[in-house]
């Protein structure tokens, strides 16, 4: 169990003297890069696991992504086959967002629009048990915001995976102003015991622990880019052998998406106004012209 060291109201995590609820039934609504990934963690520890979509051509593409994922991770034995099997027998998929009426669990991942995850959030509240946790993937918006608008703003959590979600051990739990403890004992036991995930703590400030370290490094690797003085490669290089970083920045800014970058240093800026939150002009421009990474097939660089 990991400790509590947040202010806003929080108290220290406790052992509770009955057991906490568990959570066999995870909901995920949104398949795309991090909800296929979450879902794929979640079916991987034998829970029953339902992935909601917007429509059959998303629930399609959502399958065949964790699909996929599964037999990589078998090729590499990193899985055994017989591992796959029941992580494929855990799935179901579906379009109504009424399905997660029985979930004891479910986590909004879809893209990182307020307006969006708003609207997730409503539904949500409306159709689950009034003991159902609803957490967010979200990398930046406050946990507040979306709590609020629900008729259950103690039981609403951040639940933040990184990319690749079935490999990157991390997760940021981010607790509200009215987010109970026992809800953060219950996420938090969750994620450890039965996921296999290493848990910290979060207050909720935008970008909470690693993207508002993470966010402004990314942003002076593509000002000092944009100078022109130093190449791409070059600059990654320097931070992988020279401060041993798995990739470099920019690399990282191609495997996250130039759209998230953009949309988490626009929630950083707006938040604490630092001029090293605000993005540069060229990731401007390179969304605009979608040149989004590696989901684009180019960014700073090109990919097949």
């Amino acid at each position: 169990m990991t400790t509590d060291t947040g202010t806003d109201g929080a108290l220290p995590a406790q052992e509770l003297e009955s057991p906490l609820e568990p959570i066999t039934r995870v909901g995920v609504v949104g398949g795309g890069t991090m909800g296929s990934g979450i879902a794929e963690v979640c079916a991987r520890a034998g829970l029953d696991t339902l992935v909601v979509e917007v429509d059959e051509s998303a629930v399609n593409s959502a399958r065949q992504t964790i699909e996929k994922s599964l037999k990589r991770a078998v090729s590499r034995n990193k899985l055994a086959p017989a591992a796959r099997d029941l992580a494929l027998g855990s799935l179901n998929f579906s379009t109504d967002l009424g399905d997660l009426a029985d979930r004891d669990l479910a986590i909004e991942a879809v893209i990182e629009s307020l307006e969006e995850k708003l609207s997730v959030f409503r539904a949500m509240d409306k159709v689950m048990g009034p003991n159902a946790i609803l957490a967010t993937n979200t990398s930046s918006i406050p946990i507040i915001t979306l709590g609020s608008i629900t008729s259950r703003s103690d039981i609403v959590i951040g639940m933040h995976f990184f990319n690749p979600a079935p490999v990157q051990p991390l997760v940021e739990l981010v607790r509200s102003l009215n987010t109970t403890s026992e809800t953060m004992d219950r996420a938090d036991r969750f994620l450890v015991e039965v996921l296999g995930k290493r848990v910290i703590r979060c207050r909720d400030r935008a970008g909470f622990v690693v993207n508002r370290l993470l966010v402004p490094y990314l942003l002076d690797a593509i000002r000092m880019y944009d100078e022109g003085k130093v190449s791409a490669v070059d600059i990654d290089n320097g931070m992988m052998y020279g401060c041993g970083h798995p990739m470099g920045p920019l690399t990282l800014c191609d495997l996250i998406g130039l759209d998230t970058i953009e949309a988490v240093a626009d929630v950083l800026y707006e938040e604490f106004k630092g001029t090293h939150n605000a993005p540069p002009p060229l990731l401007r421009r390179m969304v605009a012209a979608g040149h989004l990474g590696r989901k684009s097939g180019k960014g700073f660089y090109e990919y097949d």
